[in-house]
């Protein structure tokens, strides 16, 4: 039996992204203040801090300046600032900037950041004040009290595992750390929210989590690249390739440092058509003579993915329990209608560390004394933003006209628009059945020779991401036959379209008639949880690979 060290800590952080890197030196800050000795520890699964972060971005200072108010003098790691707005309605082969930009995506001034420089630079500033910073360490299980209702910390996984999980040569067995208060920040679909959810009522009365998938470009350009000439270096877009009425979603564009260019998409997890292609339908957007022109002569340096949860108020779980909280977009907190969320996940780790301060002074780390928590972030401006979002993702959800007029609604009367509390259909629900399910997709043929638009293969290797191939594969299909029996016939195995590291490859049978099973091409993975969120049968569970494996992000 496998014997694991045990180190304790006052509080545990786990996930190394802006909400909890802010909660954490927040934390550290106010034991500065009020003269108290903590040990606080983070980890982080990435291989060095920002390793696995990524977003647009577009960042909202706010949290920022409210936990460093000089940060702009601290060498705090900014690309570009936005110097206009530029909102593109796409047809097919035209593009129309719209007079107005709706009022919560007005950037004018704001930082164009990199998330994983904005990470590694949030961690120095962490571990200067004395945080314990351990990455490559992931939270692979919770730890429970006998009665299994109070988290005392994490597992991290087990490294030197061969692919049948038995000990190699080099074997090191997951560290049980220990703490008062665990705070969870892993991100959108975490891991170890999930099993909490399982363990305690925490998402009773809640609507379901939404879901978007992004995918990310770093494209780097020539000298006087398109966006130099324009008013705008800051463009969001709607309408081709997804249509106004159907799958929601979006593209930007965003001007960085170095004749650099930020470009992504966005594709609503709710779609219903199982032939869509997440990556293909990115590609397309980027054939849009507009997008065309931006990255004209570019070449694509960098590439990730990641999903991100979107509906905000409704959705968030009850953020406390005995020896537990939960920040950022683990807790569903994201504006929908700003497309932002790393202000409102920094704000949520500052306000819990406000919350573990007040607890641990009080030795009352049990749900009672972390319940605050909720309460101040409800009464904060992160908590009116999000009411303000409240119903827009379920508004985006619904189909045809009946979208706009509620978001028209929303718009005018402060998020409430004409239904408030608006309900919503599970992402992993919402496909429809084609028949026959092996027919052929349709595929889109995209230009081979061209260093600006690249094939699924070459965005993860431009990701950075490696994975040992001699371990245990993180990803479960926990039936072969009911992907075999059911999945191919229904939907024609909707994994293999959407994710867009071509993690899922369908096995056919010699005579063609039918598939002898799913191929997992695990080490391809970009861990953007994709597979957790939308699989029709919930067959596919997403878990922790090797710590220090996965995504590379530098400048994503």
């Amino acid at each position: 039996m496998t014997t694991h060290e045990s180190i304790e800590f006052d509080v545990l952080f786990v996930g190394g992204g802006p909400a909890n890197l802010a909660g954490a030196i927040r934390l550290m800050q106010l034991a500065r203040e009020k003269g108290l000795e903590l040990e606080v520890a983070l980890i982080d699964k990435g291989a060095s801090m920002g390793a696995h972060a990524i977003s647009g971005a577009v960042m909202n200072p706010i949290a920022m300046a409210e936990l460093f108010p000089d940060y702009q003098n601290q060498g705090f790691p900014v690309e570009q600032t936005v110097r206009g707005d530029g909102f593109f309605l796409l047809t097919s082969r035209k593009s129309f900037r719209l007079p107005i930009t709706p009022r919560q995506m007005h950037n004018v001034g704001f930082p164009i950041v990199s998330l994983s420089r904005v990470c590694r630079w949030m961690g120095e500033k962490a571990e200067a004040m004395g945080v314990n910073i351990f990455s490559g360490f992931n939270g692979k299980s919770l730890l429970f009290s006998r009665d299994g209702k109070t988290v005392e910390g994490v597992r991290t996984g087990d490294k030197g595992l061969d692919k049948t999980g038995a000990p190699k040569g080099n074997f090191e067995p997951g560290i049980d750390l220990k703490a008062k208060v665990t705070v969870l920040g892993e991100g959108a679909r975490g891991s170890l929210v999930k099993s909490l959810a399982h363990q305690l009522p925490i998402r009773s009365g809640r609507i379901p989590e939404l879901f978007e998938t992004g995918i990310k470009e770093v494209i780097q350009l020539p000298e006087n690249h398109f966006l130099t000439t324009q008013n705008f270096n800051d463009l969001h877009t709607l309408g081709f390739p997804l249509g106004l009425t159907g799958t929601p979603g979006g593209g930007f564009v965003y001007e960085m440092a170095e004749n650099r260019i930020a470009l992504g998409f966005l594709v609503s997890l709710g779609y219903t058509d199982p032939a869509l292609d997440i990556y293909d339908t990115f590609r397309r957007f980027k054939t849009h003579p507009l997008i065309r022109d931006i990255i004209r002569d570019g070449k694509v340096i960098e590439q990730g993915a990641r999903a991100v949860s979107t509906a905000g108020w409704f959705s968030i779980p009850e953020l406390a329990a005995d020896g537990v909280l939960i920040t950022g977009n683990a807790a569903a907190l994201h504006s929908t209608p700003a497309i932002k969320g790393i202000h409102l996940a920094m704000k949520s780790g500052m306000l819990a560390a406000e919350t573990l301060v007040d607890a641990i002074a009080a030795g009352n780390t049990r749900r009672e004394g972390l319940l605050s928590y909720a309460d101040r972030l409800a009464d904060s401006w992160a908590g009116a933003e999000l009411r303000e979002g409240r119903n827009y993702a379920q508004a985006l959800s619904k189909t045809g006209p009946a979208r706009w007029i509620h978001l028209a609604a929303q718009y005018v009367s402060n998020g409430k628009g004409l239904r408030d509390h608006l309900p919503a259909t599970d992402d992993a629900d919402t496909l429809k059945t084609q028949k026959p399910a092996d027919k052929a997709i349709e595929k889109t043929e995209f230009p081979r020779d061209d260093p600006s638009m690249v094939d699924k293969l070459t965005g993860v290797y431009l990701s950075g991401t490696l994975h040992r191939e001699d371990q245990p594969c993180h990803i479960l299909i926990h039936d072969q036959r009911l992907c075999v029996d059911r999945c191919y016939a229904a939907y024609g195995c909707p994994c293999t379209r959407f994710c867009p590291g071509d993690v899922y490859e369908m096995e056919f049978r010699k005579d063609g008639e039918g598939i002898t099973g799913i191929k997992l091409n695990f080490t391809n993975c970009l861990h953007c949880k994709t597979c957790d969120i939308k699989d029709p049968f919930r067959n596919i569970t997403w878990t922790c690979p090797e710590g220090g494996d996965g995504p590379h992000y530098k400048q994503a």
